[in-house]
């Protein structure tokens, strides 16, 4: 009989982990995240806000957690200050789902319910899973409010795009459970990526005629941002270079805007040493012209001949300049010959992957 296959070690044992349930829909999902988590080995004690007892019981999470769920409503036992007690000894808090109301107060240091006054007590790490109207989402109040939660120390697990339960599609719906789970792992310090740099270029560059006229390309950055995002999920440091684009950036992230390409190989240049991985996602420009114009000339008096002249070859030089054991990730964007061309691009650049 062949010998059962060994458990995966369960990567958040002995973690001591508060989880503050907010008024969303998605509360349901916090159920699901809960098991997940009691499965890496996490000891979970679980705080809601009165609006999130309407959509699950506290006795749903006081049985699975064995513990009793702290709330507005549930008296503190003799001698207890709830909103101290309750994140004592946490060696890290998970808000999930945040709605839009619990960041902004966060952000504000608004304490006006218990599970408000245990997020401003807290001393461990805050991780935040929004969930919310993607209109909402996308509201510069609740931009603005991530941007200060960033600023402050926090990690954001950014929702996802699909239908929420408005009926309405696009980006504001909690983020599955498994992604969840790994940015707590991470903000544990158990990232599979904890305790690395990397560097992100995103984007298309600009090289302007005038002040206006430009050379370009449609490129819109998604992957390079995604790819932050990610390597920011898995614990590590992130700075992300990118070009003229409306996304915004992920969370947690440094973000450096540029134009040109001889602005993007400057911004990477200079945080080029401290990285341990490069990712070259962007799409540089191949052509800028000789000579810019001031100003903006009316069409008329445009010249019927205009002078390119090459970009610098940031990949090239960024691989000739990087230090031993710095890994290097180029992208490139075909028409035909795809793995011809993307393995001849790979040798010639001198990159990794």
């Amino acid at each position: 009989m062949a010998a059962a296959a060994p458990a995966a070690p369960r990567r958040l044992a002995g973690l001591r982990l508060l989880l503050v349930v907010t008024g969303s829909i998605a509360a349901y999902k916090a159920v699901l995240v809960l098991r997940r988590l009691q499965e890496e080995g996490a000891a979970v004690r679980v705080a809601m806000t009165e609006a999130a007892t309407r959509f699950v019981g506290p006795l749903t999470f006081a049985t699975l957690t064995g513990a009793p769920v702290i709330t507005d409503a549930e008296p503190p036992a003799e001698g207890e200050i709830p909103h101290i007690a309750g994140g004592r000894g946490a060696d890290l808090v998970l808000v999930c789902p945040a709605t839009a109301n619990t960041l902004a107060k966060l952000a504000a240091g608004i304490a006006d319910n218990v599970a408000a006054a245990l997020l401003l007590a807290a001393e461990a790490p805050v991780v935040l899973c929004p969930a919310m109207n993607p209109r909402m989402w996308r509201h510069p109040a609740t931009r603005r409010a991530l941007e200060r939660l960033a600023a402050d120390g926090h990690r954001i697990v950014e929702p996802e795009a699909g239908p929420v339960a408005c009926g309405e599609v696009g980006e504001g719906r909690l983020a599955e459970p498994e992604r969840i789970v790994e940015a707590v792992v991470a903000a544990a310090g158990g990232g599979l990526l904890a305790g690395r740099r990397f560097l992100v270029s995103a984007g298309p560059t600009r090289e302007h005629l005038d002040a206006v006229r430009f050379l370009s390309n449609p490129s819109t950055g998604r992957m390079g941002f995604a790819l932050a995002e990610q390597a920011r999920a898995l614990g590590a440091e992130v700075a992300l270079v990118h070009g003229p684009t409306p996304l915004a950036p992920p969370p947690g992230v440094e973000a450096v805007a540029v134009v040109s390409a001889e602005e993007m190989l400057a911004a990477l240049r200079e945080r080029l040493p401290a990285a341990d991985c490069l990712v070259m996602a962007a799409a540089v420009g191949d052509l800028r012209f000789a000579e810019p114009l001031e100003g903006k000339p009316p069409k008329g008096e445009l010249p019927r001949l205009l002078a390119v002249e090459p970009t610098p070859d940031l990949l090239a030089t960024l691989a000739a300049e990087r230090r031993p054991g710095q890994l290097l990730v180029a992208f490139a964007a075909e028409v035909a010959e795809l793995e011809a061309r993307a393995a001849a691009k790979l040798a010639r650049k001198g990159a990794d992957l």
